[in-house]
Parts: C-alpha cells; structure tokens; sequence
C-alpha cells in the first residue's frame, strides 16, 4: 500500500509534464500529444484530468505555486532576525537556484501568462494569483524592515515585492533570449545592490560566499 501511494496519479505525471514542455517550448506550441508522451499516458487519461489545454494550464498553474511555495516556505533565507537580511536572503535564494538549463530555471506562470494575458484569461488570473501571492511573503519581510530601519519613502513594500518579481521575469526573458542564465544572474546582482541602497545597507557589509 505504500508503495501504491507513492506512485504518481496520470493527472500527477501530466501536471509534472506540463513544468517541463511548457518552459521549453511554450505554452502556445504545446499540445496535448506532447504532454501526454512526455507524462507517458493516453489522451484519454489526460481528458478524464482536464477538460482542455486551457484547463490543464490553470491546473498547471495551481500546482506550481503550490510545489514553489512549499520551496520557498522552507528555504534558508527565512532564518535571520534582520527582516532586511531575509530579503537580502531571498533574493540570494533566488540567485542560487538558477541552475541548469533555460527551462529548467524559468518561470511556469511567467512563461505562460506572457502568451496567454489575452487569449486564455483564466490561465492569466491563475498566473496572476501564482505571482501575486509570492510576492505578499516577501512583502511583509519588507514592511518589517522599513520599520525597523526607519525608511520613509514614496514607495510601499508591496511596491517593492512586485518589483522584484518584474526583475525577476524580465531577467527570464533575457535568459531566454541569450539561451543562457548569466544575464539573469547578472540582473538579480542588480536587484539585490538596488534593494541596499533603498536600505541603506553598505555592499560590504553583506558578503555572498
């Protein structure tokens, strides 16, 4: 019984199918026949899960901030007292797992909602809500820290939590463009020496191993 429960559901592989196709090709040159041999189940296993393409993207989209959610809720950066060494910590976490290649590094919602705002708009408010929400956690870590470093400026903290997002995907799509991370890491670098400034928070002072 154990190990029954330990096997993927068809609705399980093809959702997993859908991380990697959907960053690698898009979601627009993606079809059905592609998921199901990538999930390695019939088209009639994938229409019991999903009742289209379009269902199987909010789906997609769901299950991604939840697997990323629970990433993020456990990684390391959470740890430090400093609410401005969490957010510090944060976009060093994103930093470090640009790994691998272009798709596997990139952004499911993002890759997504960039072809699909216009055509597909439950897929753009699911990509709307992954995006969003991930945002709110950071946006409370910088709340605290304007507090407790005293910051009076004409942004907010939310402002700030979606700008960091907007780096983050921008940095995606030039990625994509170059066919290689370096210029998103590049660009996280950047985000990270902004975010010190807004703090003032001396470079020095915050050394990455």
């Amino acid at each position: 019984m154990a190990k029954a429960r330990s096997t993927p559901s068809a609705r399980d592989k093809i959702l997993a199918a859908a991380f990697s196709v959907i960053r690698a090709k898009g979601y627009s040159a993606t079809t059905v026949d592609d998921l199901c041999a990538a999930a390695g189940v019939t088209k009639g296993a994938f229409f019991h899960h999903f009742k289209s393409k379009e269902d199987l993207g909010v789906a997609a989209a769901d299950h991604w901030s939840q697997m990323t959610g629970a990433l993020f809720a456990n990684a390391p950066y959470h740890a430090p007292a400093d609410p401005l060494d969490r957010v510090l910590g944060y976009i060093d976490f994103r930093r470090a797992i640009i790994q691998g290649g272009v798709p596997e590094f990139t952004c499911l919602v993002g890759t997504m909602v960039q072809e699909a705002y216009d055509s597909h708009p439950a897929i753009r408010e699911a990509c709307k809500g992954s995006i969003f929400a991930h945002a709110e956690k950071l946006e409370a870590d910088i709340a605290e820290a304007m507090q407790t470093y005293g910051v009076k400026a004409d942004w907010t903290a939310k402002s700030l939590a979606l700008h960091t997002q907007v780096v983050l995907q921008g940095a995606f799509i030039l990625a994509k463009a170059q066919n290689g991370p370096q210029v998103a890491i590049d660009s996280i670098d950047h985000l990270r020496r902004y975010v010190e400034l807004l703090f003032n928070r001396s470079s020095k002072k915050e050394k990455r191993s």
